[in-house]
């Protein structure tokens, strides 16, 4: 990354007129929320007017809203799954957009246990950059000074496929880190990051976060700000860091690379960083050396503000672990993306992380939301909207205070009145536009890092691995489960009440391939968490005492359920529960190694 420019009153006024300018847009945007809107859905039914998915449902050309509600269906990706594959397997025709579709993007979410491929076109690159533009001018409102160092933060690139048509399948950071966007991005203060690009664009996860964690202690005292994506991710780097200080001393003391880096543009853009500092390397290997690493970030990097890391959903359950190791600093969620669009920004990025609440930014996409009406049951997928469902649609700026509701996008690259499968609260209001908290993604009991399973792909894979104790004449009571955040990484864990009818007793081994069985049985980001990322740690199954499950119910019962509408959760999370059923195991197994997991998407495997 360059240096900051030395003296230069100049890119200073630069600085602060891009910043003005920035926070003029949100300002502009959200008082004219409605006239937004309507200008980008018109943009985007004008420019496909010609396509083929628009044309199937007969809209004529029309760009208003009223004939697009009557006429386009609300969808989710299994709706659009037959387009995507045409796309995929090389149909250049205009199915789904006006525009060439340059790439797919990968999601999190899953499909019959495959990543979901979202199309995607070059311009959706310069919405991404945007929003990200908008970021620092709104943090300087309450952090300032930003400008005057630098942020460490761990960023990644991970595997890639090519589809049939050889268009790229790949995660959306991925393909922003791969961009020129991001690699010529022009010389930014607030862009200016410990890692040089060559870290970050490295293939080989071991290699990157070494070389990025090198970086970023050499540079501590010019560190203001740290972060990654998840807070899973951060976590996993400090993790990496208790495991790796004394060859990083090292590294430090003589102004070397340690020989397991073997990238060779890593190593040029490294060393022309660090250069031997005994000194450097004697406080590291000082603090890192103490019994107790609390407080750890703030200890080796004094000047740090804040941590930058997403920690609403399932992320929160990360947060203990953040504030213990960084002393309590601020964590800061600045915004809300998906693969499907970037969807807005939080105004407020101080706030505490039970209240964070983003603005949608009208220009991003066309949004709708559907009230959510949320109930301990699970459907395997969201069904078909009935038309009472329609006509409770409502427009990004007639959502209600307090209410909740299912986000639906239509999006310039060719997504109409799509599912997202997000649930948001209203919380209150930007001028004109509503902002909104994240609730949970529908359907999703277990989640560790970008991991989503949810409650029929959970039970399928436990009725796949129960086979294994047939011969031994024992079948399975009930179940439930619990994301264990307290290693690092996290695990599954999943509580067992068994009943054995059989003399033989079941061996370890057996108990062990059920938790192998399991794992084989979860989608390909379960997976790919397991074997490439290791986001993941091996699933675990605790066999509990006889009884527990009657225990849980009477504990419910004892908080006010109802005993005629009473289910077992299928995951708990609430620490009475957890401790409930931890005092009852008697046994426990781990998964003896990872699942099979292989670059690419099986369908296009199959193909080839």
């Amino acid at each position: 990354m360059p240096e900051a420019p030395k003296n230069d009153t100049a890119s200073e006024y630069v600085v602060v007129d891009k910043s003005k300018i920035a926070l003029e847009f949100i300002e502009n945007v959200t008082s004219n929320a409605d006239e937004v809107q309507k200008k980008v859905l018109g943009e985007i039914l004008s420019r496909s007017s010609h396509v083929e998915y628009l044309q199937r449902y007969d809209l004529k050309g029309r760009t208003d809203r009223e004939t697009f509600k009557k006429v386009i269906p609300v969808i989710t990706y299994e709706d659009l799954q037959p387009d995507i594959n045409r796309i995929a397997n090389g149909d250049t025709s205009p199915i789904l957009c006006g525009q060439p579709i340059s790439e797919f993007l990968t999601s999190s979410g899953t499909s019959a246990g495959e990543r979901k491929i979202m199309p995607t076109i070059e311009e959706e690159l310069n919405r991404r950059s945007l929003l990200y533009s908008l970021l620092m001018p709104v943090m300087n409102e309450y952090v300032p000074d930003l400008d005057k160092g630098k942020g460490m933060y761990f960023l990644f690139i991970k595997s890639e496929a090519k589809t049939p048509s050889g268009l790229v399948a790949r995660p959306v950071l991925t393909s922003y880190y791969k961009s020129s966007h991001f690699k010529n991005r022009p010389y930014d203060p607030y862009t200016n990051y410990t890692s040089p690009n060559e870290t970050i664009l490295c293939s080989d996860s071991y290699q990157s976060m070494y070389s990025q964690l090198l970086c970023g202690l050499y540079q501590n005292k010019e560190v203001l700000r740290v972060g990654a994506v998840f807070a899973s991710g951060f976590i996993r780097a400090i993790r990496f860091l208790e495991k790796h200080w004394t060859f990083l001393c090292n590294d430090i003391r003589n102004g070397t690379i340690d020989s397991q880096i073997t990238d060779p543009s890593v190593r040029e853009a490294v060393l022309k960083i660090v250069k031997p500092n005994p000194k450097l390397a004697d406080f590291i290997q000082e603090e890192c050396s103490k019994d107790s690493w609390k407080g750890i970030i703030t200890r080796l990097w004094p000047n740090t503000k804040y941590i930058d890391v997403i920690v609403t959903g399932t992320m929160s359950q990360y947060i203990p672990t953040l504030n213990y190791y960084s002393n309590g600093l601020p964590l800061v969620c600045t915004m809300y993306a998906s693969s499907e669009c970037y969807f807005g920004l939080n105004l407020k990025p101080l706030c505490d992380p039970s209240e964070v609440s983003y603005t949608l930014i009208p220009t991003m996409a066309y949004f709708e939301f559907l009230p959510a009406h949320r109930n301990n049951g699970v459907s395997a997928k969201p069904k078909s909207l009935s038309e009472k469902e329609r006509k409770e649609l409502v427009d990004l700026v007639d959502v209600k205070l307090g209410q909740e509701y299912e986000l639906i996008v239509t999006t310039y690259a060719g997504l109409y009145r799509y599912r997202v499968g997000d649930v948001l609260r209203v919380t209150g209001f930007k001028n004109k536009a509503p902002q909104f908290s994240f609730v949970c993604r529908k359907n999703v009991v277990l989640s560790i890092d970008s991991d989503k399973t949810d409650e029929v792909e959970l039970q399928n894979a436990v009725i796949n691995a129960v086979n294994h104790l047939v011969p031994f004449d024992s079948s399975l009571v009930e179940y439930t489960s619990y994301a264990d955040t307290s290693t690092i990484p996290g695990h599954y864990v999943l509580y067992w009440e068994l009943r054995h009818d059989g003399t033989t007793p079941i061996p370890p081994s057996v108990f062990e391939d059920c938790c192998l069985t399991m794992e084989e049985s979860l989608n390909s980001v379960y997976r790919q968490g397991r074997v490439s990322d290791k986001s993941i740690g091996p699933l675990e199954i605790k066999i509990v005492e006889s009884g527990t499950f009657d225990k849980l119910m009477d504990y419910a019962i004892s908080r006010g359920a109802s005993i005629n509408q009473y289910k077992t959760p299928r995951c708990v999370k609430f620490e009475p529960i957890v401790e409930l059923m931890n005092s009852r195991v008697v046994s426990s197994y781990f998964s003896p190694k990872c699942p099979k997991w292989i670059v690419g998407l099986q369908q296009w495997r199959n193909q080839s």
